[in-house]
């Protein structure tokens, strides 16, 4: 069963792993990380873990061999507010891992950083991406423009969270 996790240091190597077998899959739906990305990738992770300790928290979704099987990420964190990406391994699309990621991470959102609003933008060509936020209770509430998609047009999706107890940091 595979478990959602705070990202640590100690998983570069299978979040690398992860990027690299799904890139040509992720492209297709969106916007390439580049060659930049992987030339510089522990640059760009250390930096991450940085940025967690700020306004971000970022999550992996691992399997009982610690191979990443999907990213989600709270980005922006603010007055109760965030917004929300992620990334699924294309062994596993389509079969639900990304909607109960997404589920477990509404309530992490609530639980762990005190949030009560998520929001999500995901272009008009990528329908699983809708999929996976409208059985997760998000609401389409208005467009997504190519600044915010890397280039794509789309939506934004929200989801107001249902209360939980917040656990002291």
């Amino acid at each position: 069963m595979p478990v959602l996790k705070r990202l640590q240091a100690g998983h570069a190597p299978a979040v690398l792993a992860f990027e690299l077998a799904n890139r040509a899959y992720f492209a297709a739906s969106i916007s390439d990380r580049g060659d930049d990305f992987f030339d510089r990738f522990t640059d760009r992770y250390n930096a991450a873990l940085a940025e967690q300790e700020a306004v971000c928290a970022f999550y992996v979704l691992l399997t009982e061999d610690g191979s990443v099987l999907g990213r989600f990420n709270l980005y922006d964190l603010e007055d109760g507010t965030a917004r929300l990406g992620y990334r699924v391994a294309e062994q596993v699309a389509g079969r639900g891992v990304a909607t109960a990621a997404v589920r477990e991470l509404c309530r992490t959102a609530t639980t762990m950083h005190g949030l009560r609003t998520l929001r999500a933008a995901t272009s008009h060509d990528n329908a699983a991406s809708r999929k996976v936020l409208i059985k997760a209770g998000f609401v389409p509430v208005g467009p997504a423009t190519p600044a915010d998609l890397g280039g794509r047009s789309g939506t934004w999706y929200q989801s107001d969270l249902q209360p939980y107890s917040v656990r002291a940091p």
